[in-house]
Parts: structure tokens; C-alpha cells; sequence
């Protein structure tokens, strides 16, 4: 069974009062794994800017976290996840859906 890709929406803000959203993407069950997946990745990268390492690379399931930029908190509770949309094809997620 193919997983379809989802979009995680965060709402960030750093220090300076500025705002944001970082947005996440790869395949998931659920909107609920989705959010999980992207939590995973999110930790994951943190730890290791934290530690001085590279930013691991996509994984197989699609799910990364790039551009994660210090002194910006994610608002995790604020975060929504859907099915994603590639903005350029000719076919959408929702024309597939019954």
C-alpha cells in the first residue's frame, strides 16, 4: 500500500517577536502520524545541530527537517497536518479522494 504524502504546517516565533510557519512534508498514515513523523524529524535535527553534526538526510519515508533555523520555537499544538497538494500537477490529492 502506497502512504499518501501530508503537509505539517508549525507556526513558529522566535525572540524578536517575529512569526513564521515551517512546513513539513513526507508519507504518512494519518494526519495523526504525520504530525508524530515531523515531531521525529524536527528532534531529530535539533539534536543534532545541538551536537555539531549534519542535519541528517531525508529518510525513505520522505520525512526531513531542513532550514531549521536557531532561536525559532515551534508551536507544536498550534501545528495542522493534511493531505498535500503539489501546487504545479495537473492532478490534486482531493480529485483522487471518493
Amino acid at each position: 500500500m502506497t502512504l499518501a504524502v501530508y503537509e505539517v504546517d508549525v507556526p513558529t516565533t522566535n525572540g524578536d517577536g517575529l512569526r513564521g510557519v515551517h512546513v513539513f512534508t513526507g508519507r504518512a498514515e494519518s494526519p495523526a502520524s504525520a504530525l508524530r513523523l515531523a515531531q521525529e524529524v524536527y528532534a531529530a535535527a535539533v539534536a543534532a545541530r545541538q551536537a555539531g553534526l549534519e542535519i541528517p538526510r531525508m529518510r525513505p519515508d520522505g520525512w526531513v527537517a531542513r532550514g531549521i533555523r536557531p532561536g525559532w520555537e515551534p508551536d507544536w499544538s498550534a501545528a495542522t497536518a493534511g493531505r498535500w497538494s503539489d501546487p504545479h500537477s495537473f492532478v490534486r490529492t482531493y480529485d483522487l479522494d471518493p
